[in-house]
Parts: C-alpha cells; structure tokens; sequence
C-alpha cells in the first residue's frame, strides 16, 4: 500500500459562508505537498466585530508549512473568495493562480499591497492545467453571479477530485460562461474521487433560475415609473448591472454607475473582454444636469453598507443628488442573512423622503447565483463521484447537504473548518483536527479573535467605561483625594447626586481604610478599587462598567 496520501481541510467557509479557504495535499503524512483554493474574507458587524474592518481565515497552520504549499488557485473574484489574497501574499510567498477576470481584481488588490502583478497568473480555461507540484489542476467554466467563475478538476496520484466553487446551473447567464453539463459529465467519466460542493441553497426546493428571466422584468419595472429610477445589486454581478443599464436606456434614461466597486468591477469586465456591448454612461458630474424622469441610477450598497452610495443618498445627498418624492429605488438583490438591519435602515429613510422602494419580496428582479436543491441533484448525477464533501456553508447546509448525497446513494462527509480529511483509500476518514479561528483587520493591524481586544471593545460598548487616577507619595500616603472619568454612563443614578460624586466619595472611604499591605502592593490596591467602583456603579446605575486604574507614585 502507498505510504502517500491525499488530504482535505478547509480551513475557512465550511461551516460559514464567507472566507473560504481550502487545502488539498498529496505526500507522505505530515510532508505533504500543499495547495490552497480560494483565499478570501468575511465581513463584521457592530453587534459582534464592532470596529474591525474584514475578517480573514487564520491560517497559521498553513503559515507554519509554507515551504509546502505549491501555489494557490482564486475560483472567482467575489470578496469571500479572493479578498485575503494580498493581505496574506507576504506570509505564504506562493504563487496565485485565476482566469483572466479574477486575475485582473486579484492585481488591483495586491498592487495596494505593493505587491508585484506577476504574482497572480492567468490560466485559461479547461483543458489548460497548472502542474504544481504532484498536483494538475484545471479551471473548468462554471456559472454564477460573476464572470468567469471556475470549478476546479485536481488530479493526483491518488486520483480525480472536483471543487465545484459557487456555481448555479444557468444556461443563459448573460454575462461569462453558460453551465456545460456535458463538458462535466465528460470530465467525471474515468472517475472523480470526492466532489466538493457548494451548499448555500441545499435547502432552496425549487429549480434554480437564469439570469436571463429578471431583464423583462426589470424593463417593465423602469419603463412603468415617472421620477428618477435608481436600482442596486452585487457590484460584482456584471451581468445583471448590464441588465438594469440596458433597461434603463430602452426607457430613454441617461444611466449612471454610482460607487467605486461597481465601476471597477465593470471596467475589469471590459477590460478582460467578458463583458461586451454595455451601453453609454454618464458621470455622476454630468447627472446633476439631467432631468429626474430621464435618469438612472446603478448604485452601490445593496446590503446596507454605510459608506455605499444606497445609504449616502439615502442620508440626504450624493455627487450633488438628492432623492425626492415620486422617485423608485429597487433593490435587485436578495439581503443577506445579519444585513437585514442595516437594510430596513435605508428603505424607512427612503420612506420618509416620499420614495418608492421595491425589493424583491415578488421574486421577479433577482435570482441567486448559487446552486438549488434540484441542481445539486444535477450535479451528483453529473459528477458520479465516490464521495460528496459538502462546502461553502453553514453547519445547518452542510448537514443538509450530506442527506442530499445519501439519498443519491453517496458517501458523504460532514467536514467543517479544522477537520483534516483523508481521501486516499475507499472510504474517507478523518486524519486530524486542526486548530482554526479567525483573524481580525482592525485598521492596519491583525489581531487574533481570542486576543481579547474585540471583546473589550464589546464590553465597553454594553457597560461603559470608569477611568480612576490615583496619587500616592513618597510615604504611601494619598494625595488628595481619587478622580474619576466615566465614559457612556448616565451622569446620574439612584441617589440623585453626579455618578462621579458616588464613585469619588466611595473610592476615597476605601483608599482611607486600606490597609499599609494593600496600599504597597500595586495589583492589589488596583483590584480593590476596581471592584468598589464596579459596586458603587451597580447600586447607582444597574451597570457593573468596564474599571481602569492609573496609580501613580511619588519617588522621593
């Protein structure tokens, strides 16, 4: 028997959807040769990462066998795939392959790393392969909601494995490559050993829908409405963008894209000749001079990103533009879970400004571009692999997913983020369990997510801050008497006298009977006016609050 092995582990989107990041390896156990597919991000939330920028795999495990991985290989150039690229590229040093799209994104990100754009190679597609290492891995084209998407073929010595990236099984996507069921079928027919497939609508019963269906739909919607027509999507959805700006000149409106990630994402599409024949635009400079009943508006910030161009028109104004009473905004996109909030936010100032605001609560301007249950189904059939590994997901799709191949008669292994699987012999086992987390962009710093500055930050938003300064001289004797400075507590408590008053006044009765043992010790005295603090507060105000000491001593 081979002493060889070919191992999965996924260090990022199995278990979640967002920062995908996952490893194959071929070789001798713990001497494996390495690649890595996808490198991407996560992003925060005030309720549970408030302050942090992105959130990025920790790929320490990686880091500490850089001398392992051969390369890494980006199947699209959505964010929760390709965003960690750069922010990475210095601590794996590996060469990173893409089809002529993602390449394009994937360079503008590391140029604002200062990295070299001969760090990222183009591949064509299938059947082209990179040799690296023991590994032949080829891009085969795939459908979903942004150019150029790839599922990839890996063969090694141990056999044929198939990552099928996001995909949906659309025959008219508009915009890239149209699903190719026989092109999948031909490539599984000598034997695929895993499938690694997407999860995200396992749990969605109907069969998927094409791109092509919302544009007749969309037309109607702008031709039927008076004011100004604005409309927001995925900045990466090429296809669709296309889509509203070719309904809005059929309607006779000048269109203008408003938002930096929609203009490079169309410019990058262009440029790489995936998208043809978009019609004219205006610039948002030359927009402020057009009727409202003879313009559109493509715009950013479907998700209810606060810096987007949705929530800074929604906020008054924008590029000189304001929204009025009788205008239409739509949004052709479907919120994502955790974002509904910051959406609401938008459509109820939209509201109040006499705006009329369209979602797609009908189902008739967006369609997803994940795959549904039935082309799952599809897919198992297409593919015949040995056995399914579900990806891209949450426990609960993952789960899911794993009954869907064992109602089609494959093996199935439930693999989430850490989990080290072993596909060498017949039937896969699990190999190791590696530690995996997250890390956190916060400005330009990397923190860990156990590092605990994340968490005191939570703590301070929900309880508030005292800020105690203490003075002791040369003979351990205070001078004065203690100060305080609170920080998101209320001014006044039960007692109805200034919470500063209560905390200075109950912190001095303490200093006062400290005994010489305490007064010495730093940590001791620290902690002890920590918790009076804490205590005065509780009985004041109902919040224990987040207590800093400063203890400063004279030196004679």
């Amino acid at each position: 028997m081979s002493s060889e092995r070919m191992i999965y582990l996924p260090l990022g989107g199995a278990g979640e959807i967002g920062m995908n990041a996952y490893v194959y390896g071929y070789g001798k156990p713990g001497k494996e040769r390495l690649i890595l597919v996808d490198l991407g991000v996560a992003f925060p939330d005030m309720d549970t990462t408030p302050g942090v920028d992105l959130i990025l795999p920790d790929i320490q495990w990686l880091k500490e066998r850089k001398n392992q991985l051969e390369a890494v290989f980006i199947t699209h150039a959505h964010e929760d795939h390709v965003g960690a690229v750069a922010q990475y590229y210095d601590q794996l040093g590996a060469p990173v392959y893409a089809r002529a799209f993602t390449a394009n994104i994937a360079r503008q990100k590391m140029a604002e790393f200062g990295h070299s754009e001969k760090a990222v190679t183009i591949v064509a597609p299938w059947p082209e392969v990179v040799v690296a290492g023991p590994f032949k891995v080829g891009f085969v084209p795939i459908s979903h909601s942004i150019p150029e998407s790839s599922g990839l073929v890996i063969d090694c010595p141990h056999g044929r494995l198939v990552h099928s990236g996001d995909f949906k099984v659309d025959l008219e996507p508009g915009v890239g490559e149209p699903f190719d069921a026989g092109l999948w079928k031909e490539i599984s027919a000598s034997g695929v050993k895993a499938l690694m497939c997407d999860s995200t609508n396992v749990f969605s019963p109907l069969k998927g829908r094409s791109e092509s269906g919302v544009g007749p739909e969309i037309e109607k919607l702008v031709a039927g409405c008076k004011g100004m027509f604005i409309a927001t999507t995925f900045a990466s959805n090429v296809a669709r963008v296309k889509t509203l700006a070719e309904a809005g000149k059929r309607a006779g409106r000048s269109v203008c894209l408003m938002g930096r990630a929609m203009q490079r994402m169309v410019e990058a599409a262009i440029e790489t000749g995936v998208l043809k024949g978009f019609p004219n635009t205006v610039s948002p400079e030359d927009a402020t001079g057009i009727p409202r009943e003879s313009l559109m508006l493509i715009v950013t910030g479907s998700q209810g990103e606060r810096r987007a161009a949705s929530a800074q028109l929604a906020n008054g104004k924008y590029r000189g533009i304001t929204l009025k009473e009788g205008d239409t905004f739509l949004f052709s996109s479907k919120t994502i879970p955790g974002n509904e909030r910051g959406v609401i936010r938008i459509v109820n100032q939209f509201s109040e400004m006499g705006v009329d605001v369209v979602d797609d609560s009908s189902g008739l301007y967006h369609v997803s571009g994940h795959a549904n249950r039935p082309d799952l189904d599809l897919m198992h059939e297409l593919i015949k692999p040995q056995v399914v590994i579900p990806m891209h997901g949450e426990h609960r799709h993952l789960r899911e997913h794993v009954k869907l191949a064992d109602s089609n008669g494959l093996q199935s292994v439930l693999a989430v983020n850490g989990m080290m699987v072993d596909l060498s012999g017949n039937k896969p086992k699990v190999a190791a369990y590696i530690e995996t987390g997250r890390t956190y962009l916060d400005g330009s710093s990397k923190i860990g997510a156990l590092d605990g500055v994340v968490r005191d930050r939570i703590r301070m938003a929900l309880n508030g801050h005292v800020m105690i300064n203490v003075i002791l001289d040369e003979d351990d004797e205070p001078l004065g008497e203690p100060w305080c400075e609170i920080k998101g507590l209320a001014e006044t408590g039960n007692s109805r006298a200034p919470l500063v008053d209560v905390l200075e006044e109950d912190l001095s009765q303490y200093l006062g009977r400290a005994n010489a043992k305490t007064i010495k010790d730093d940590d001791k005295l620290e902690e002890g006016l920590r918790q009076v603090a804490r205590k005065s507060a509780m009985t004041e105000i109902g919040k224990k609050p987040e207590v800093s000491v400063i203890i400063s001593r004279l030196s004679a």
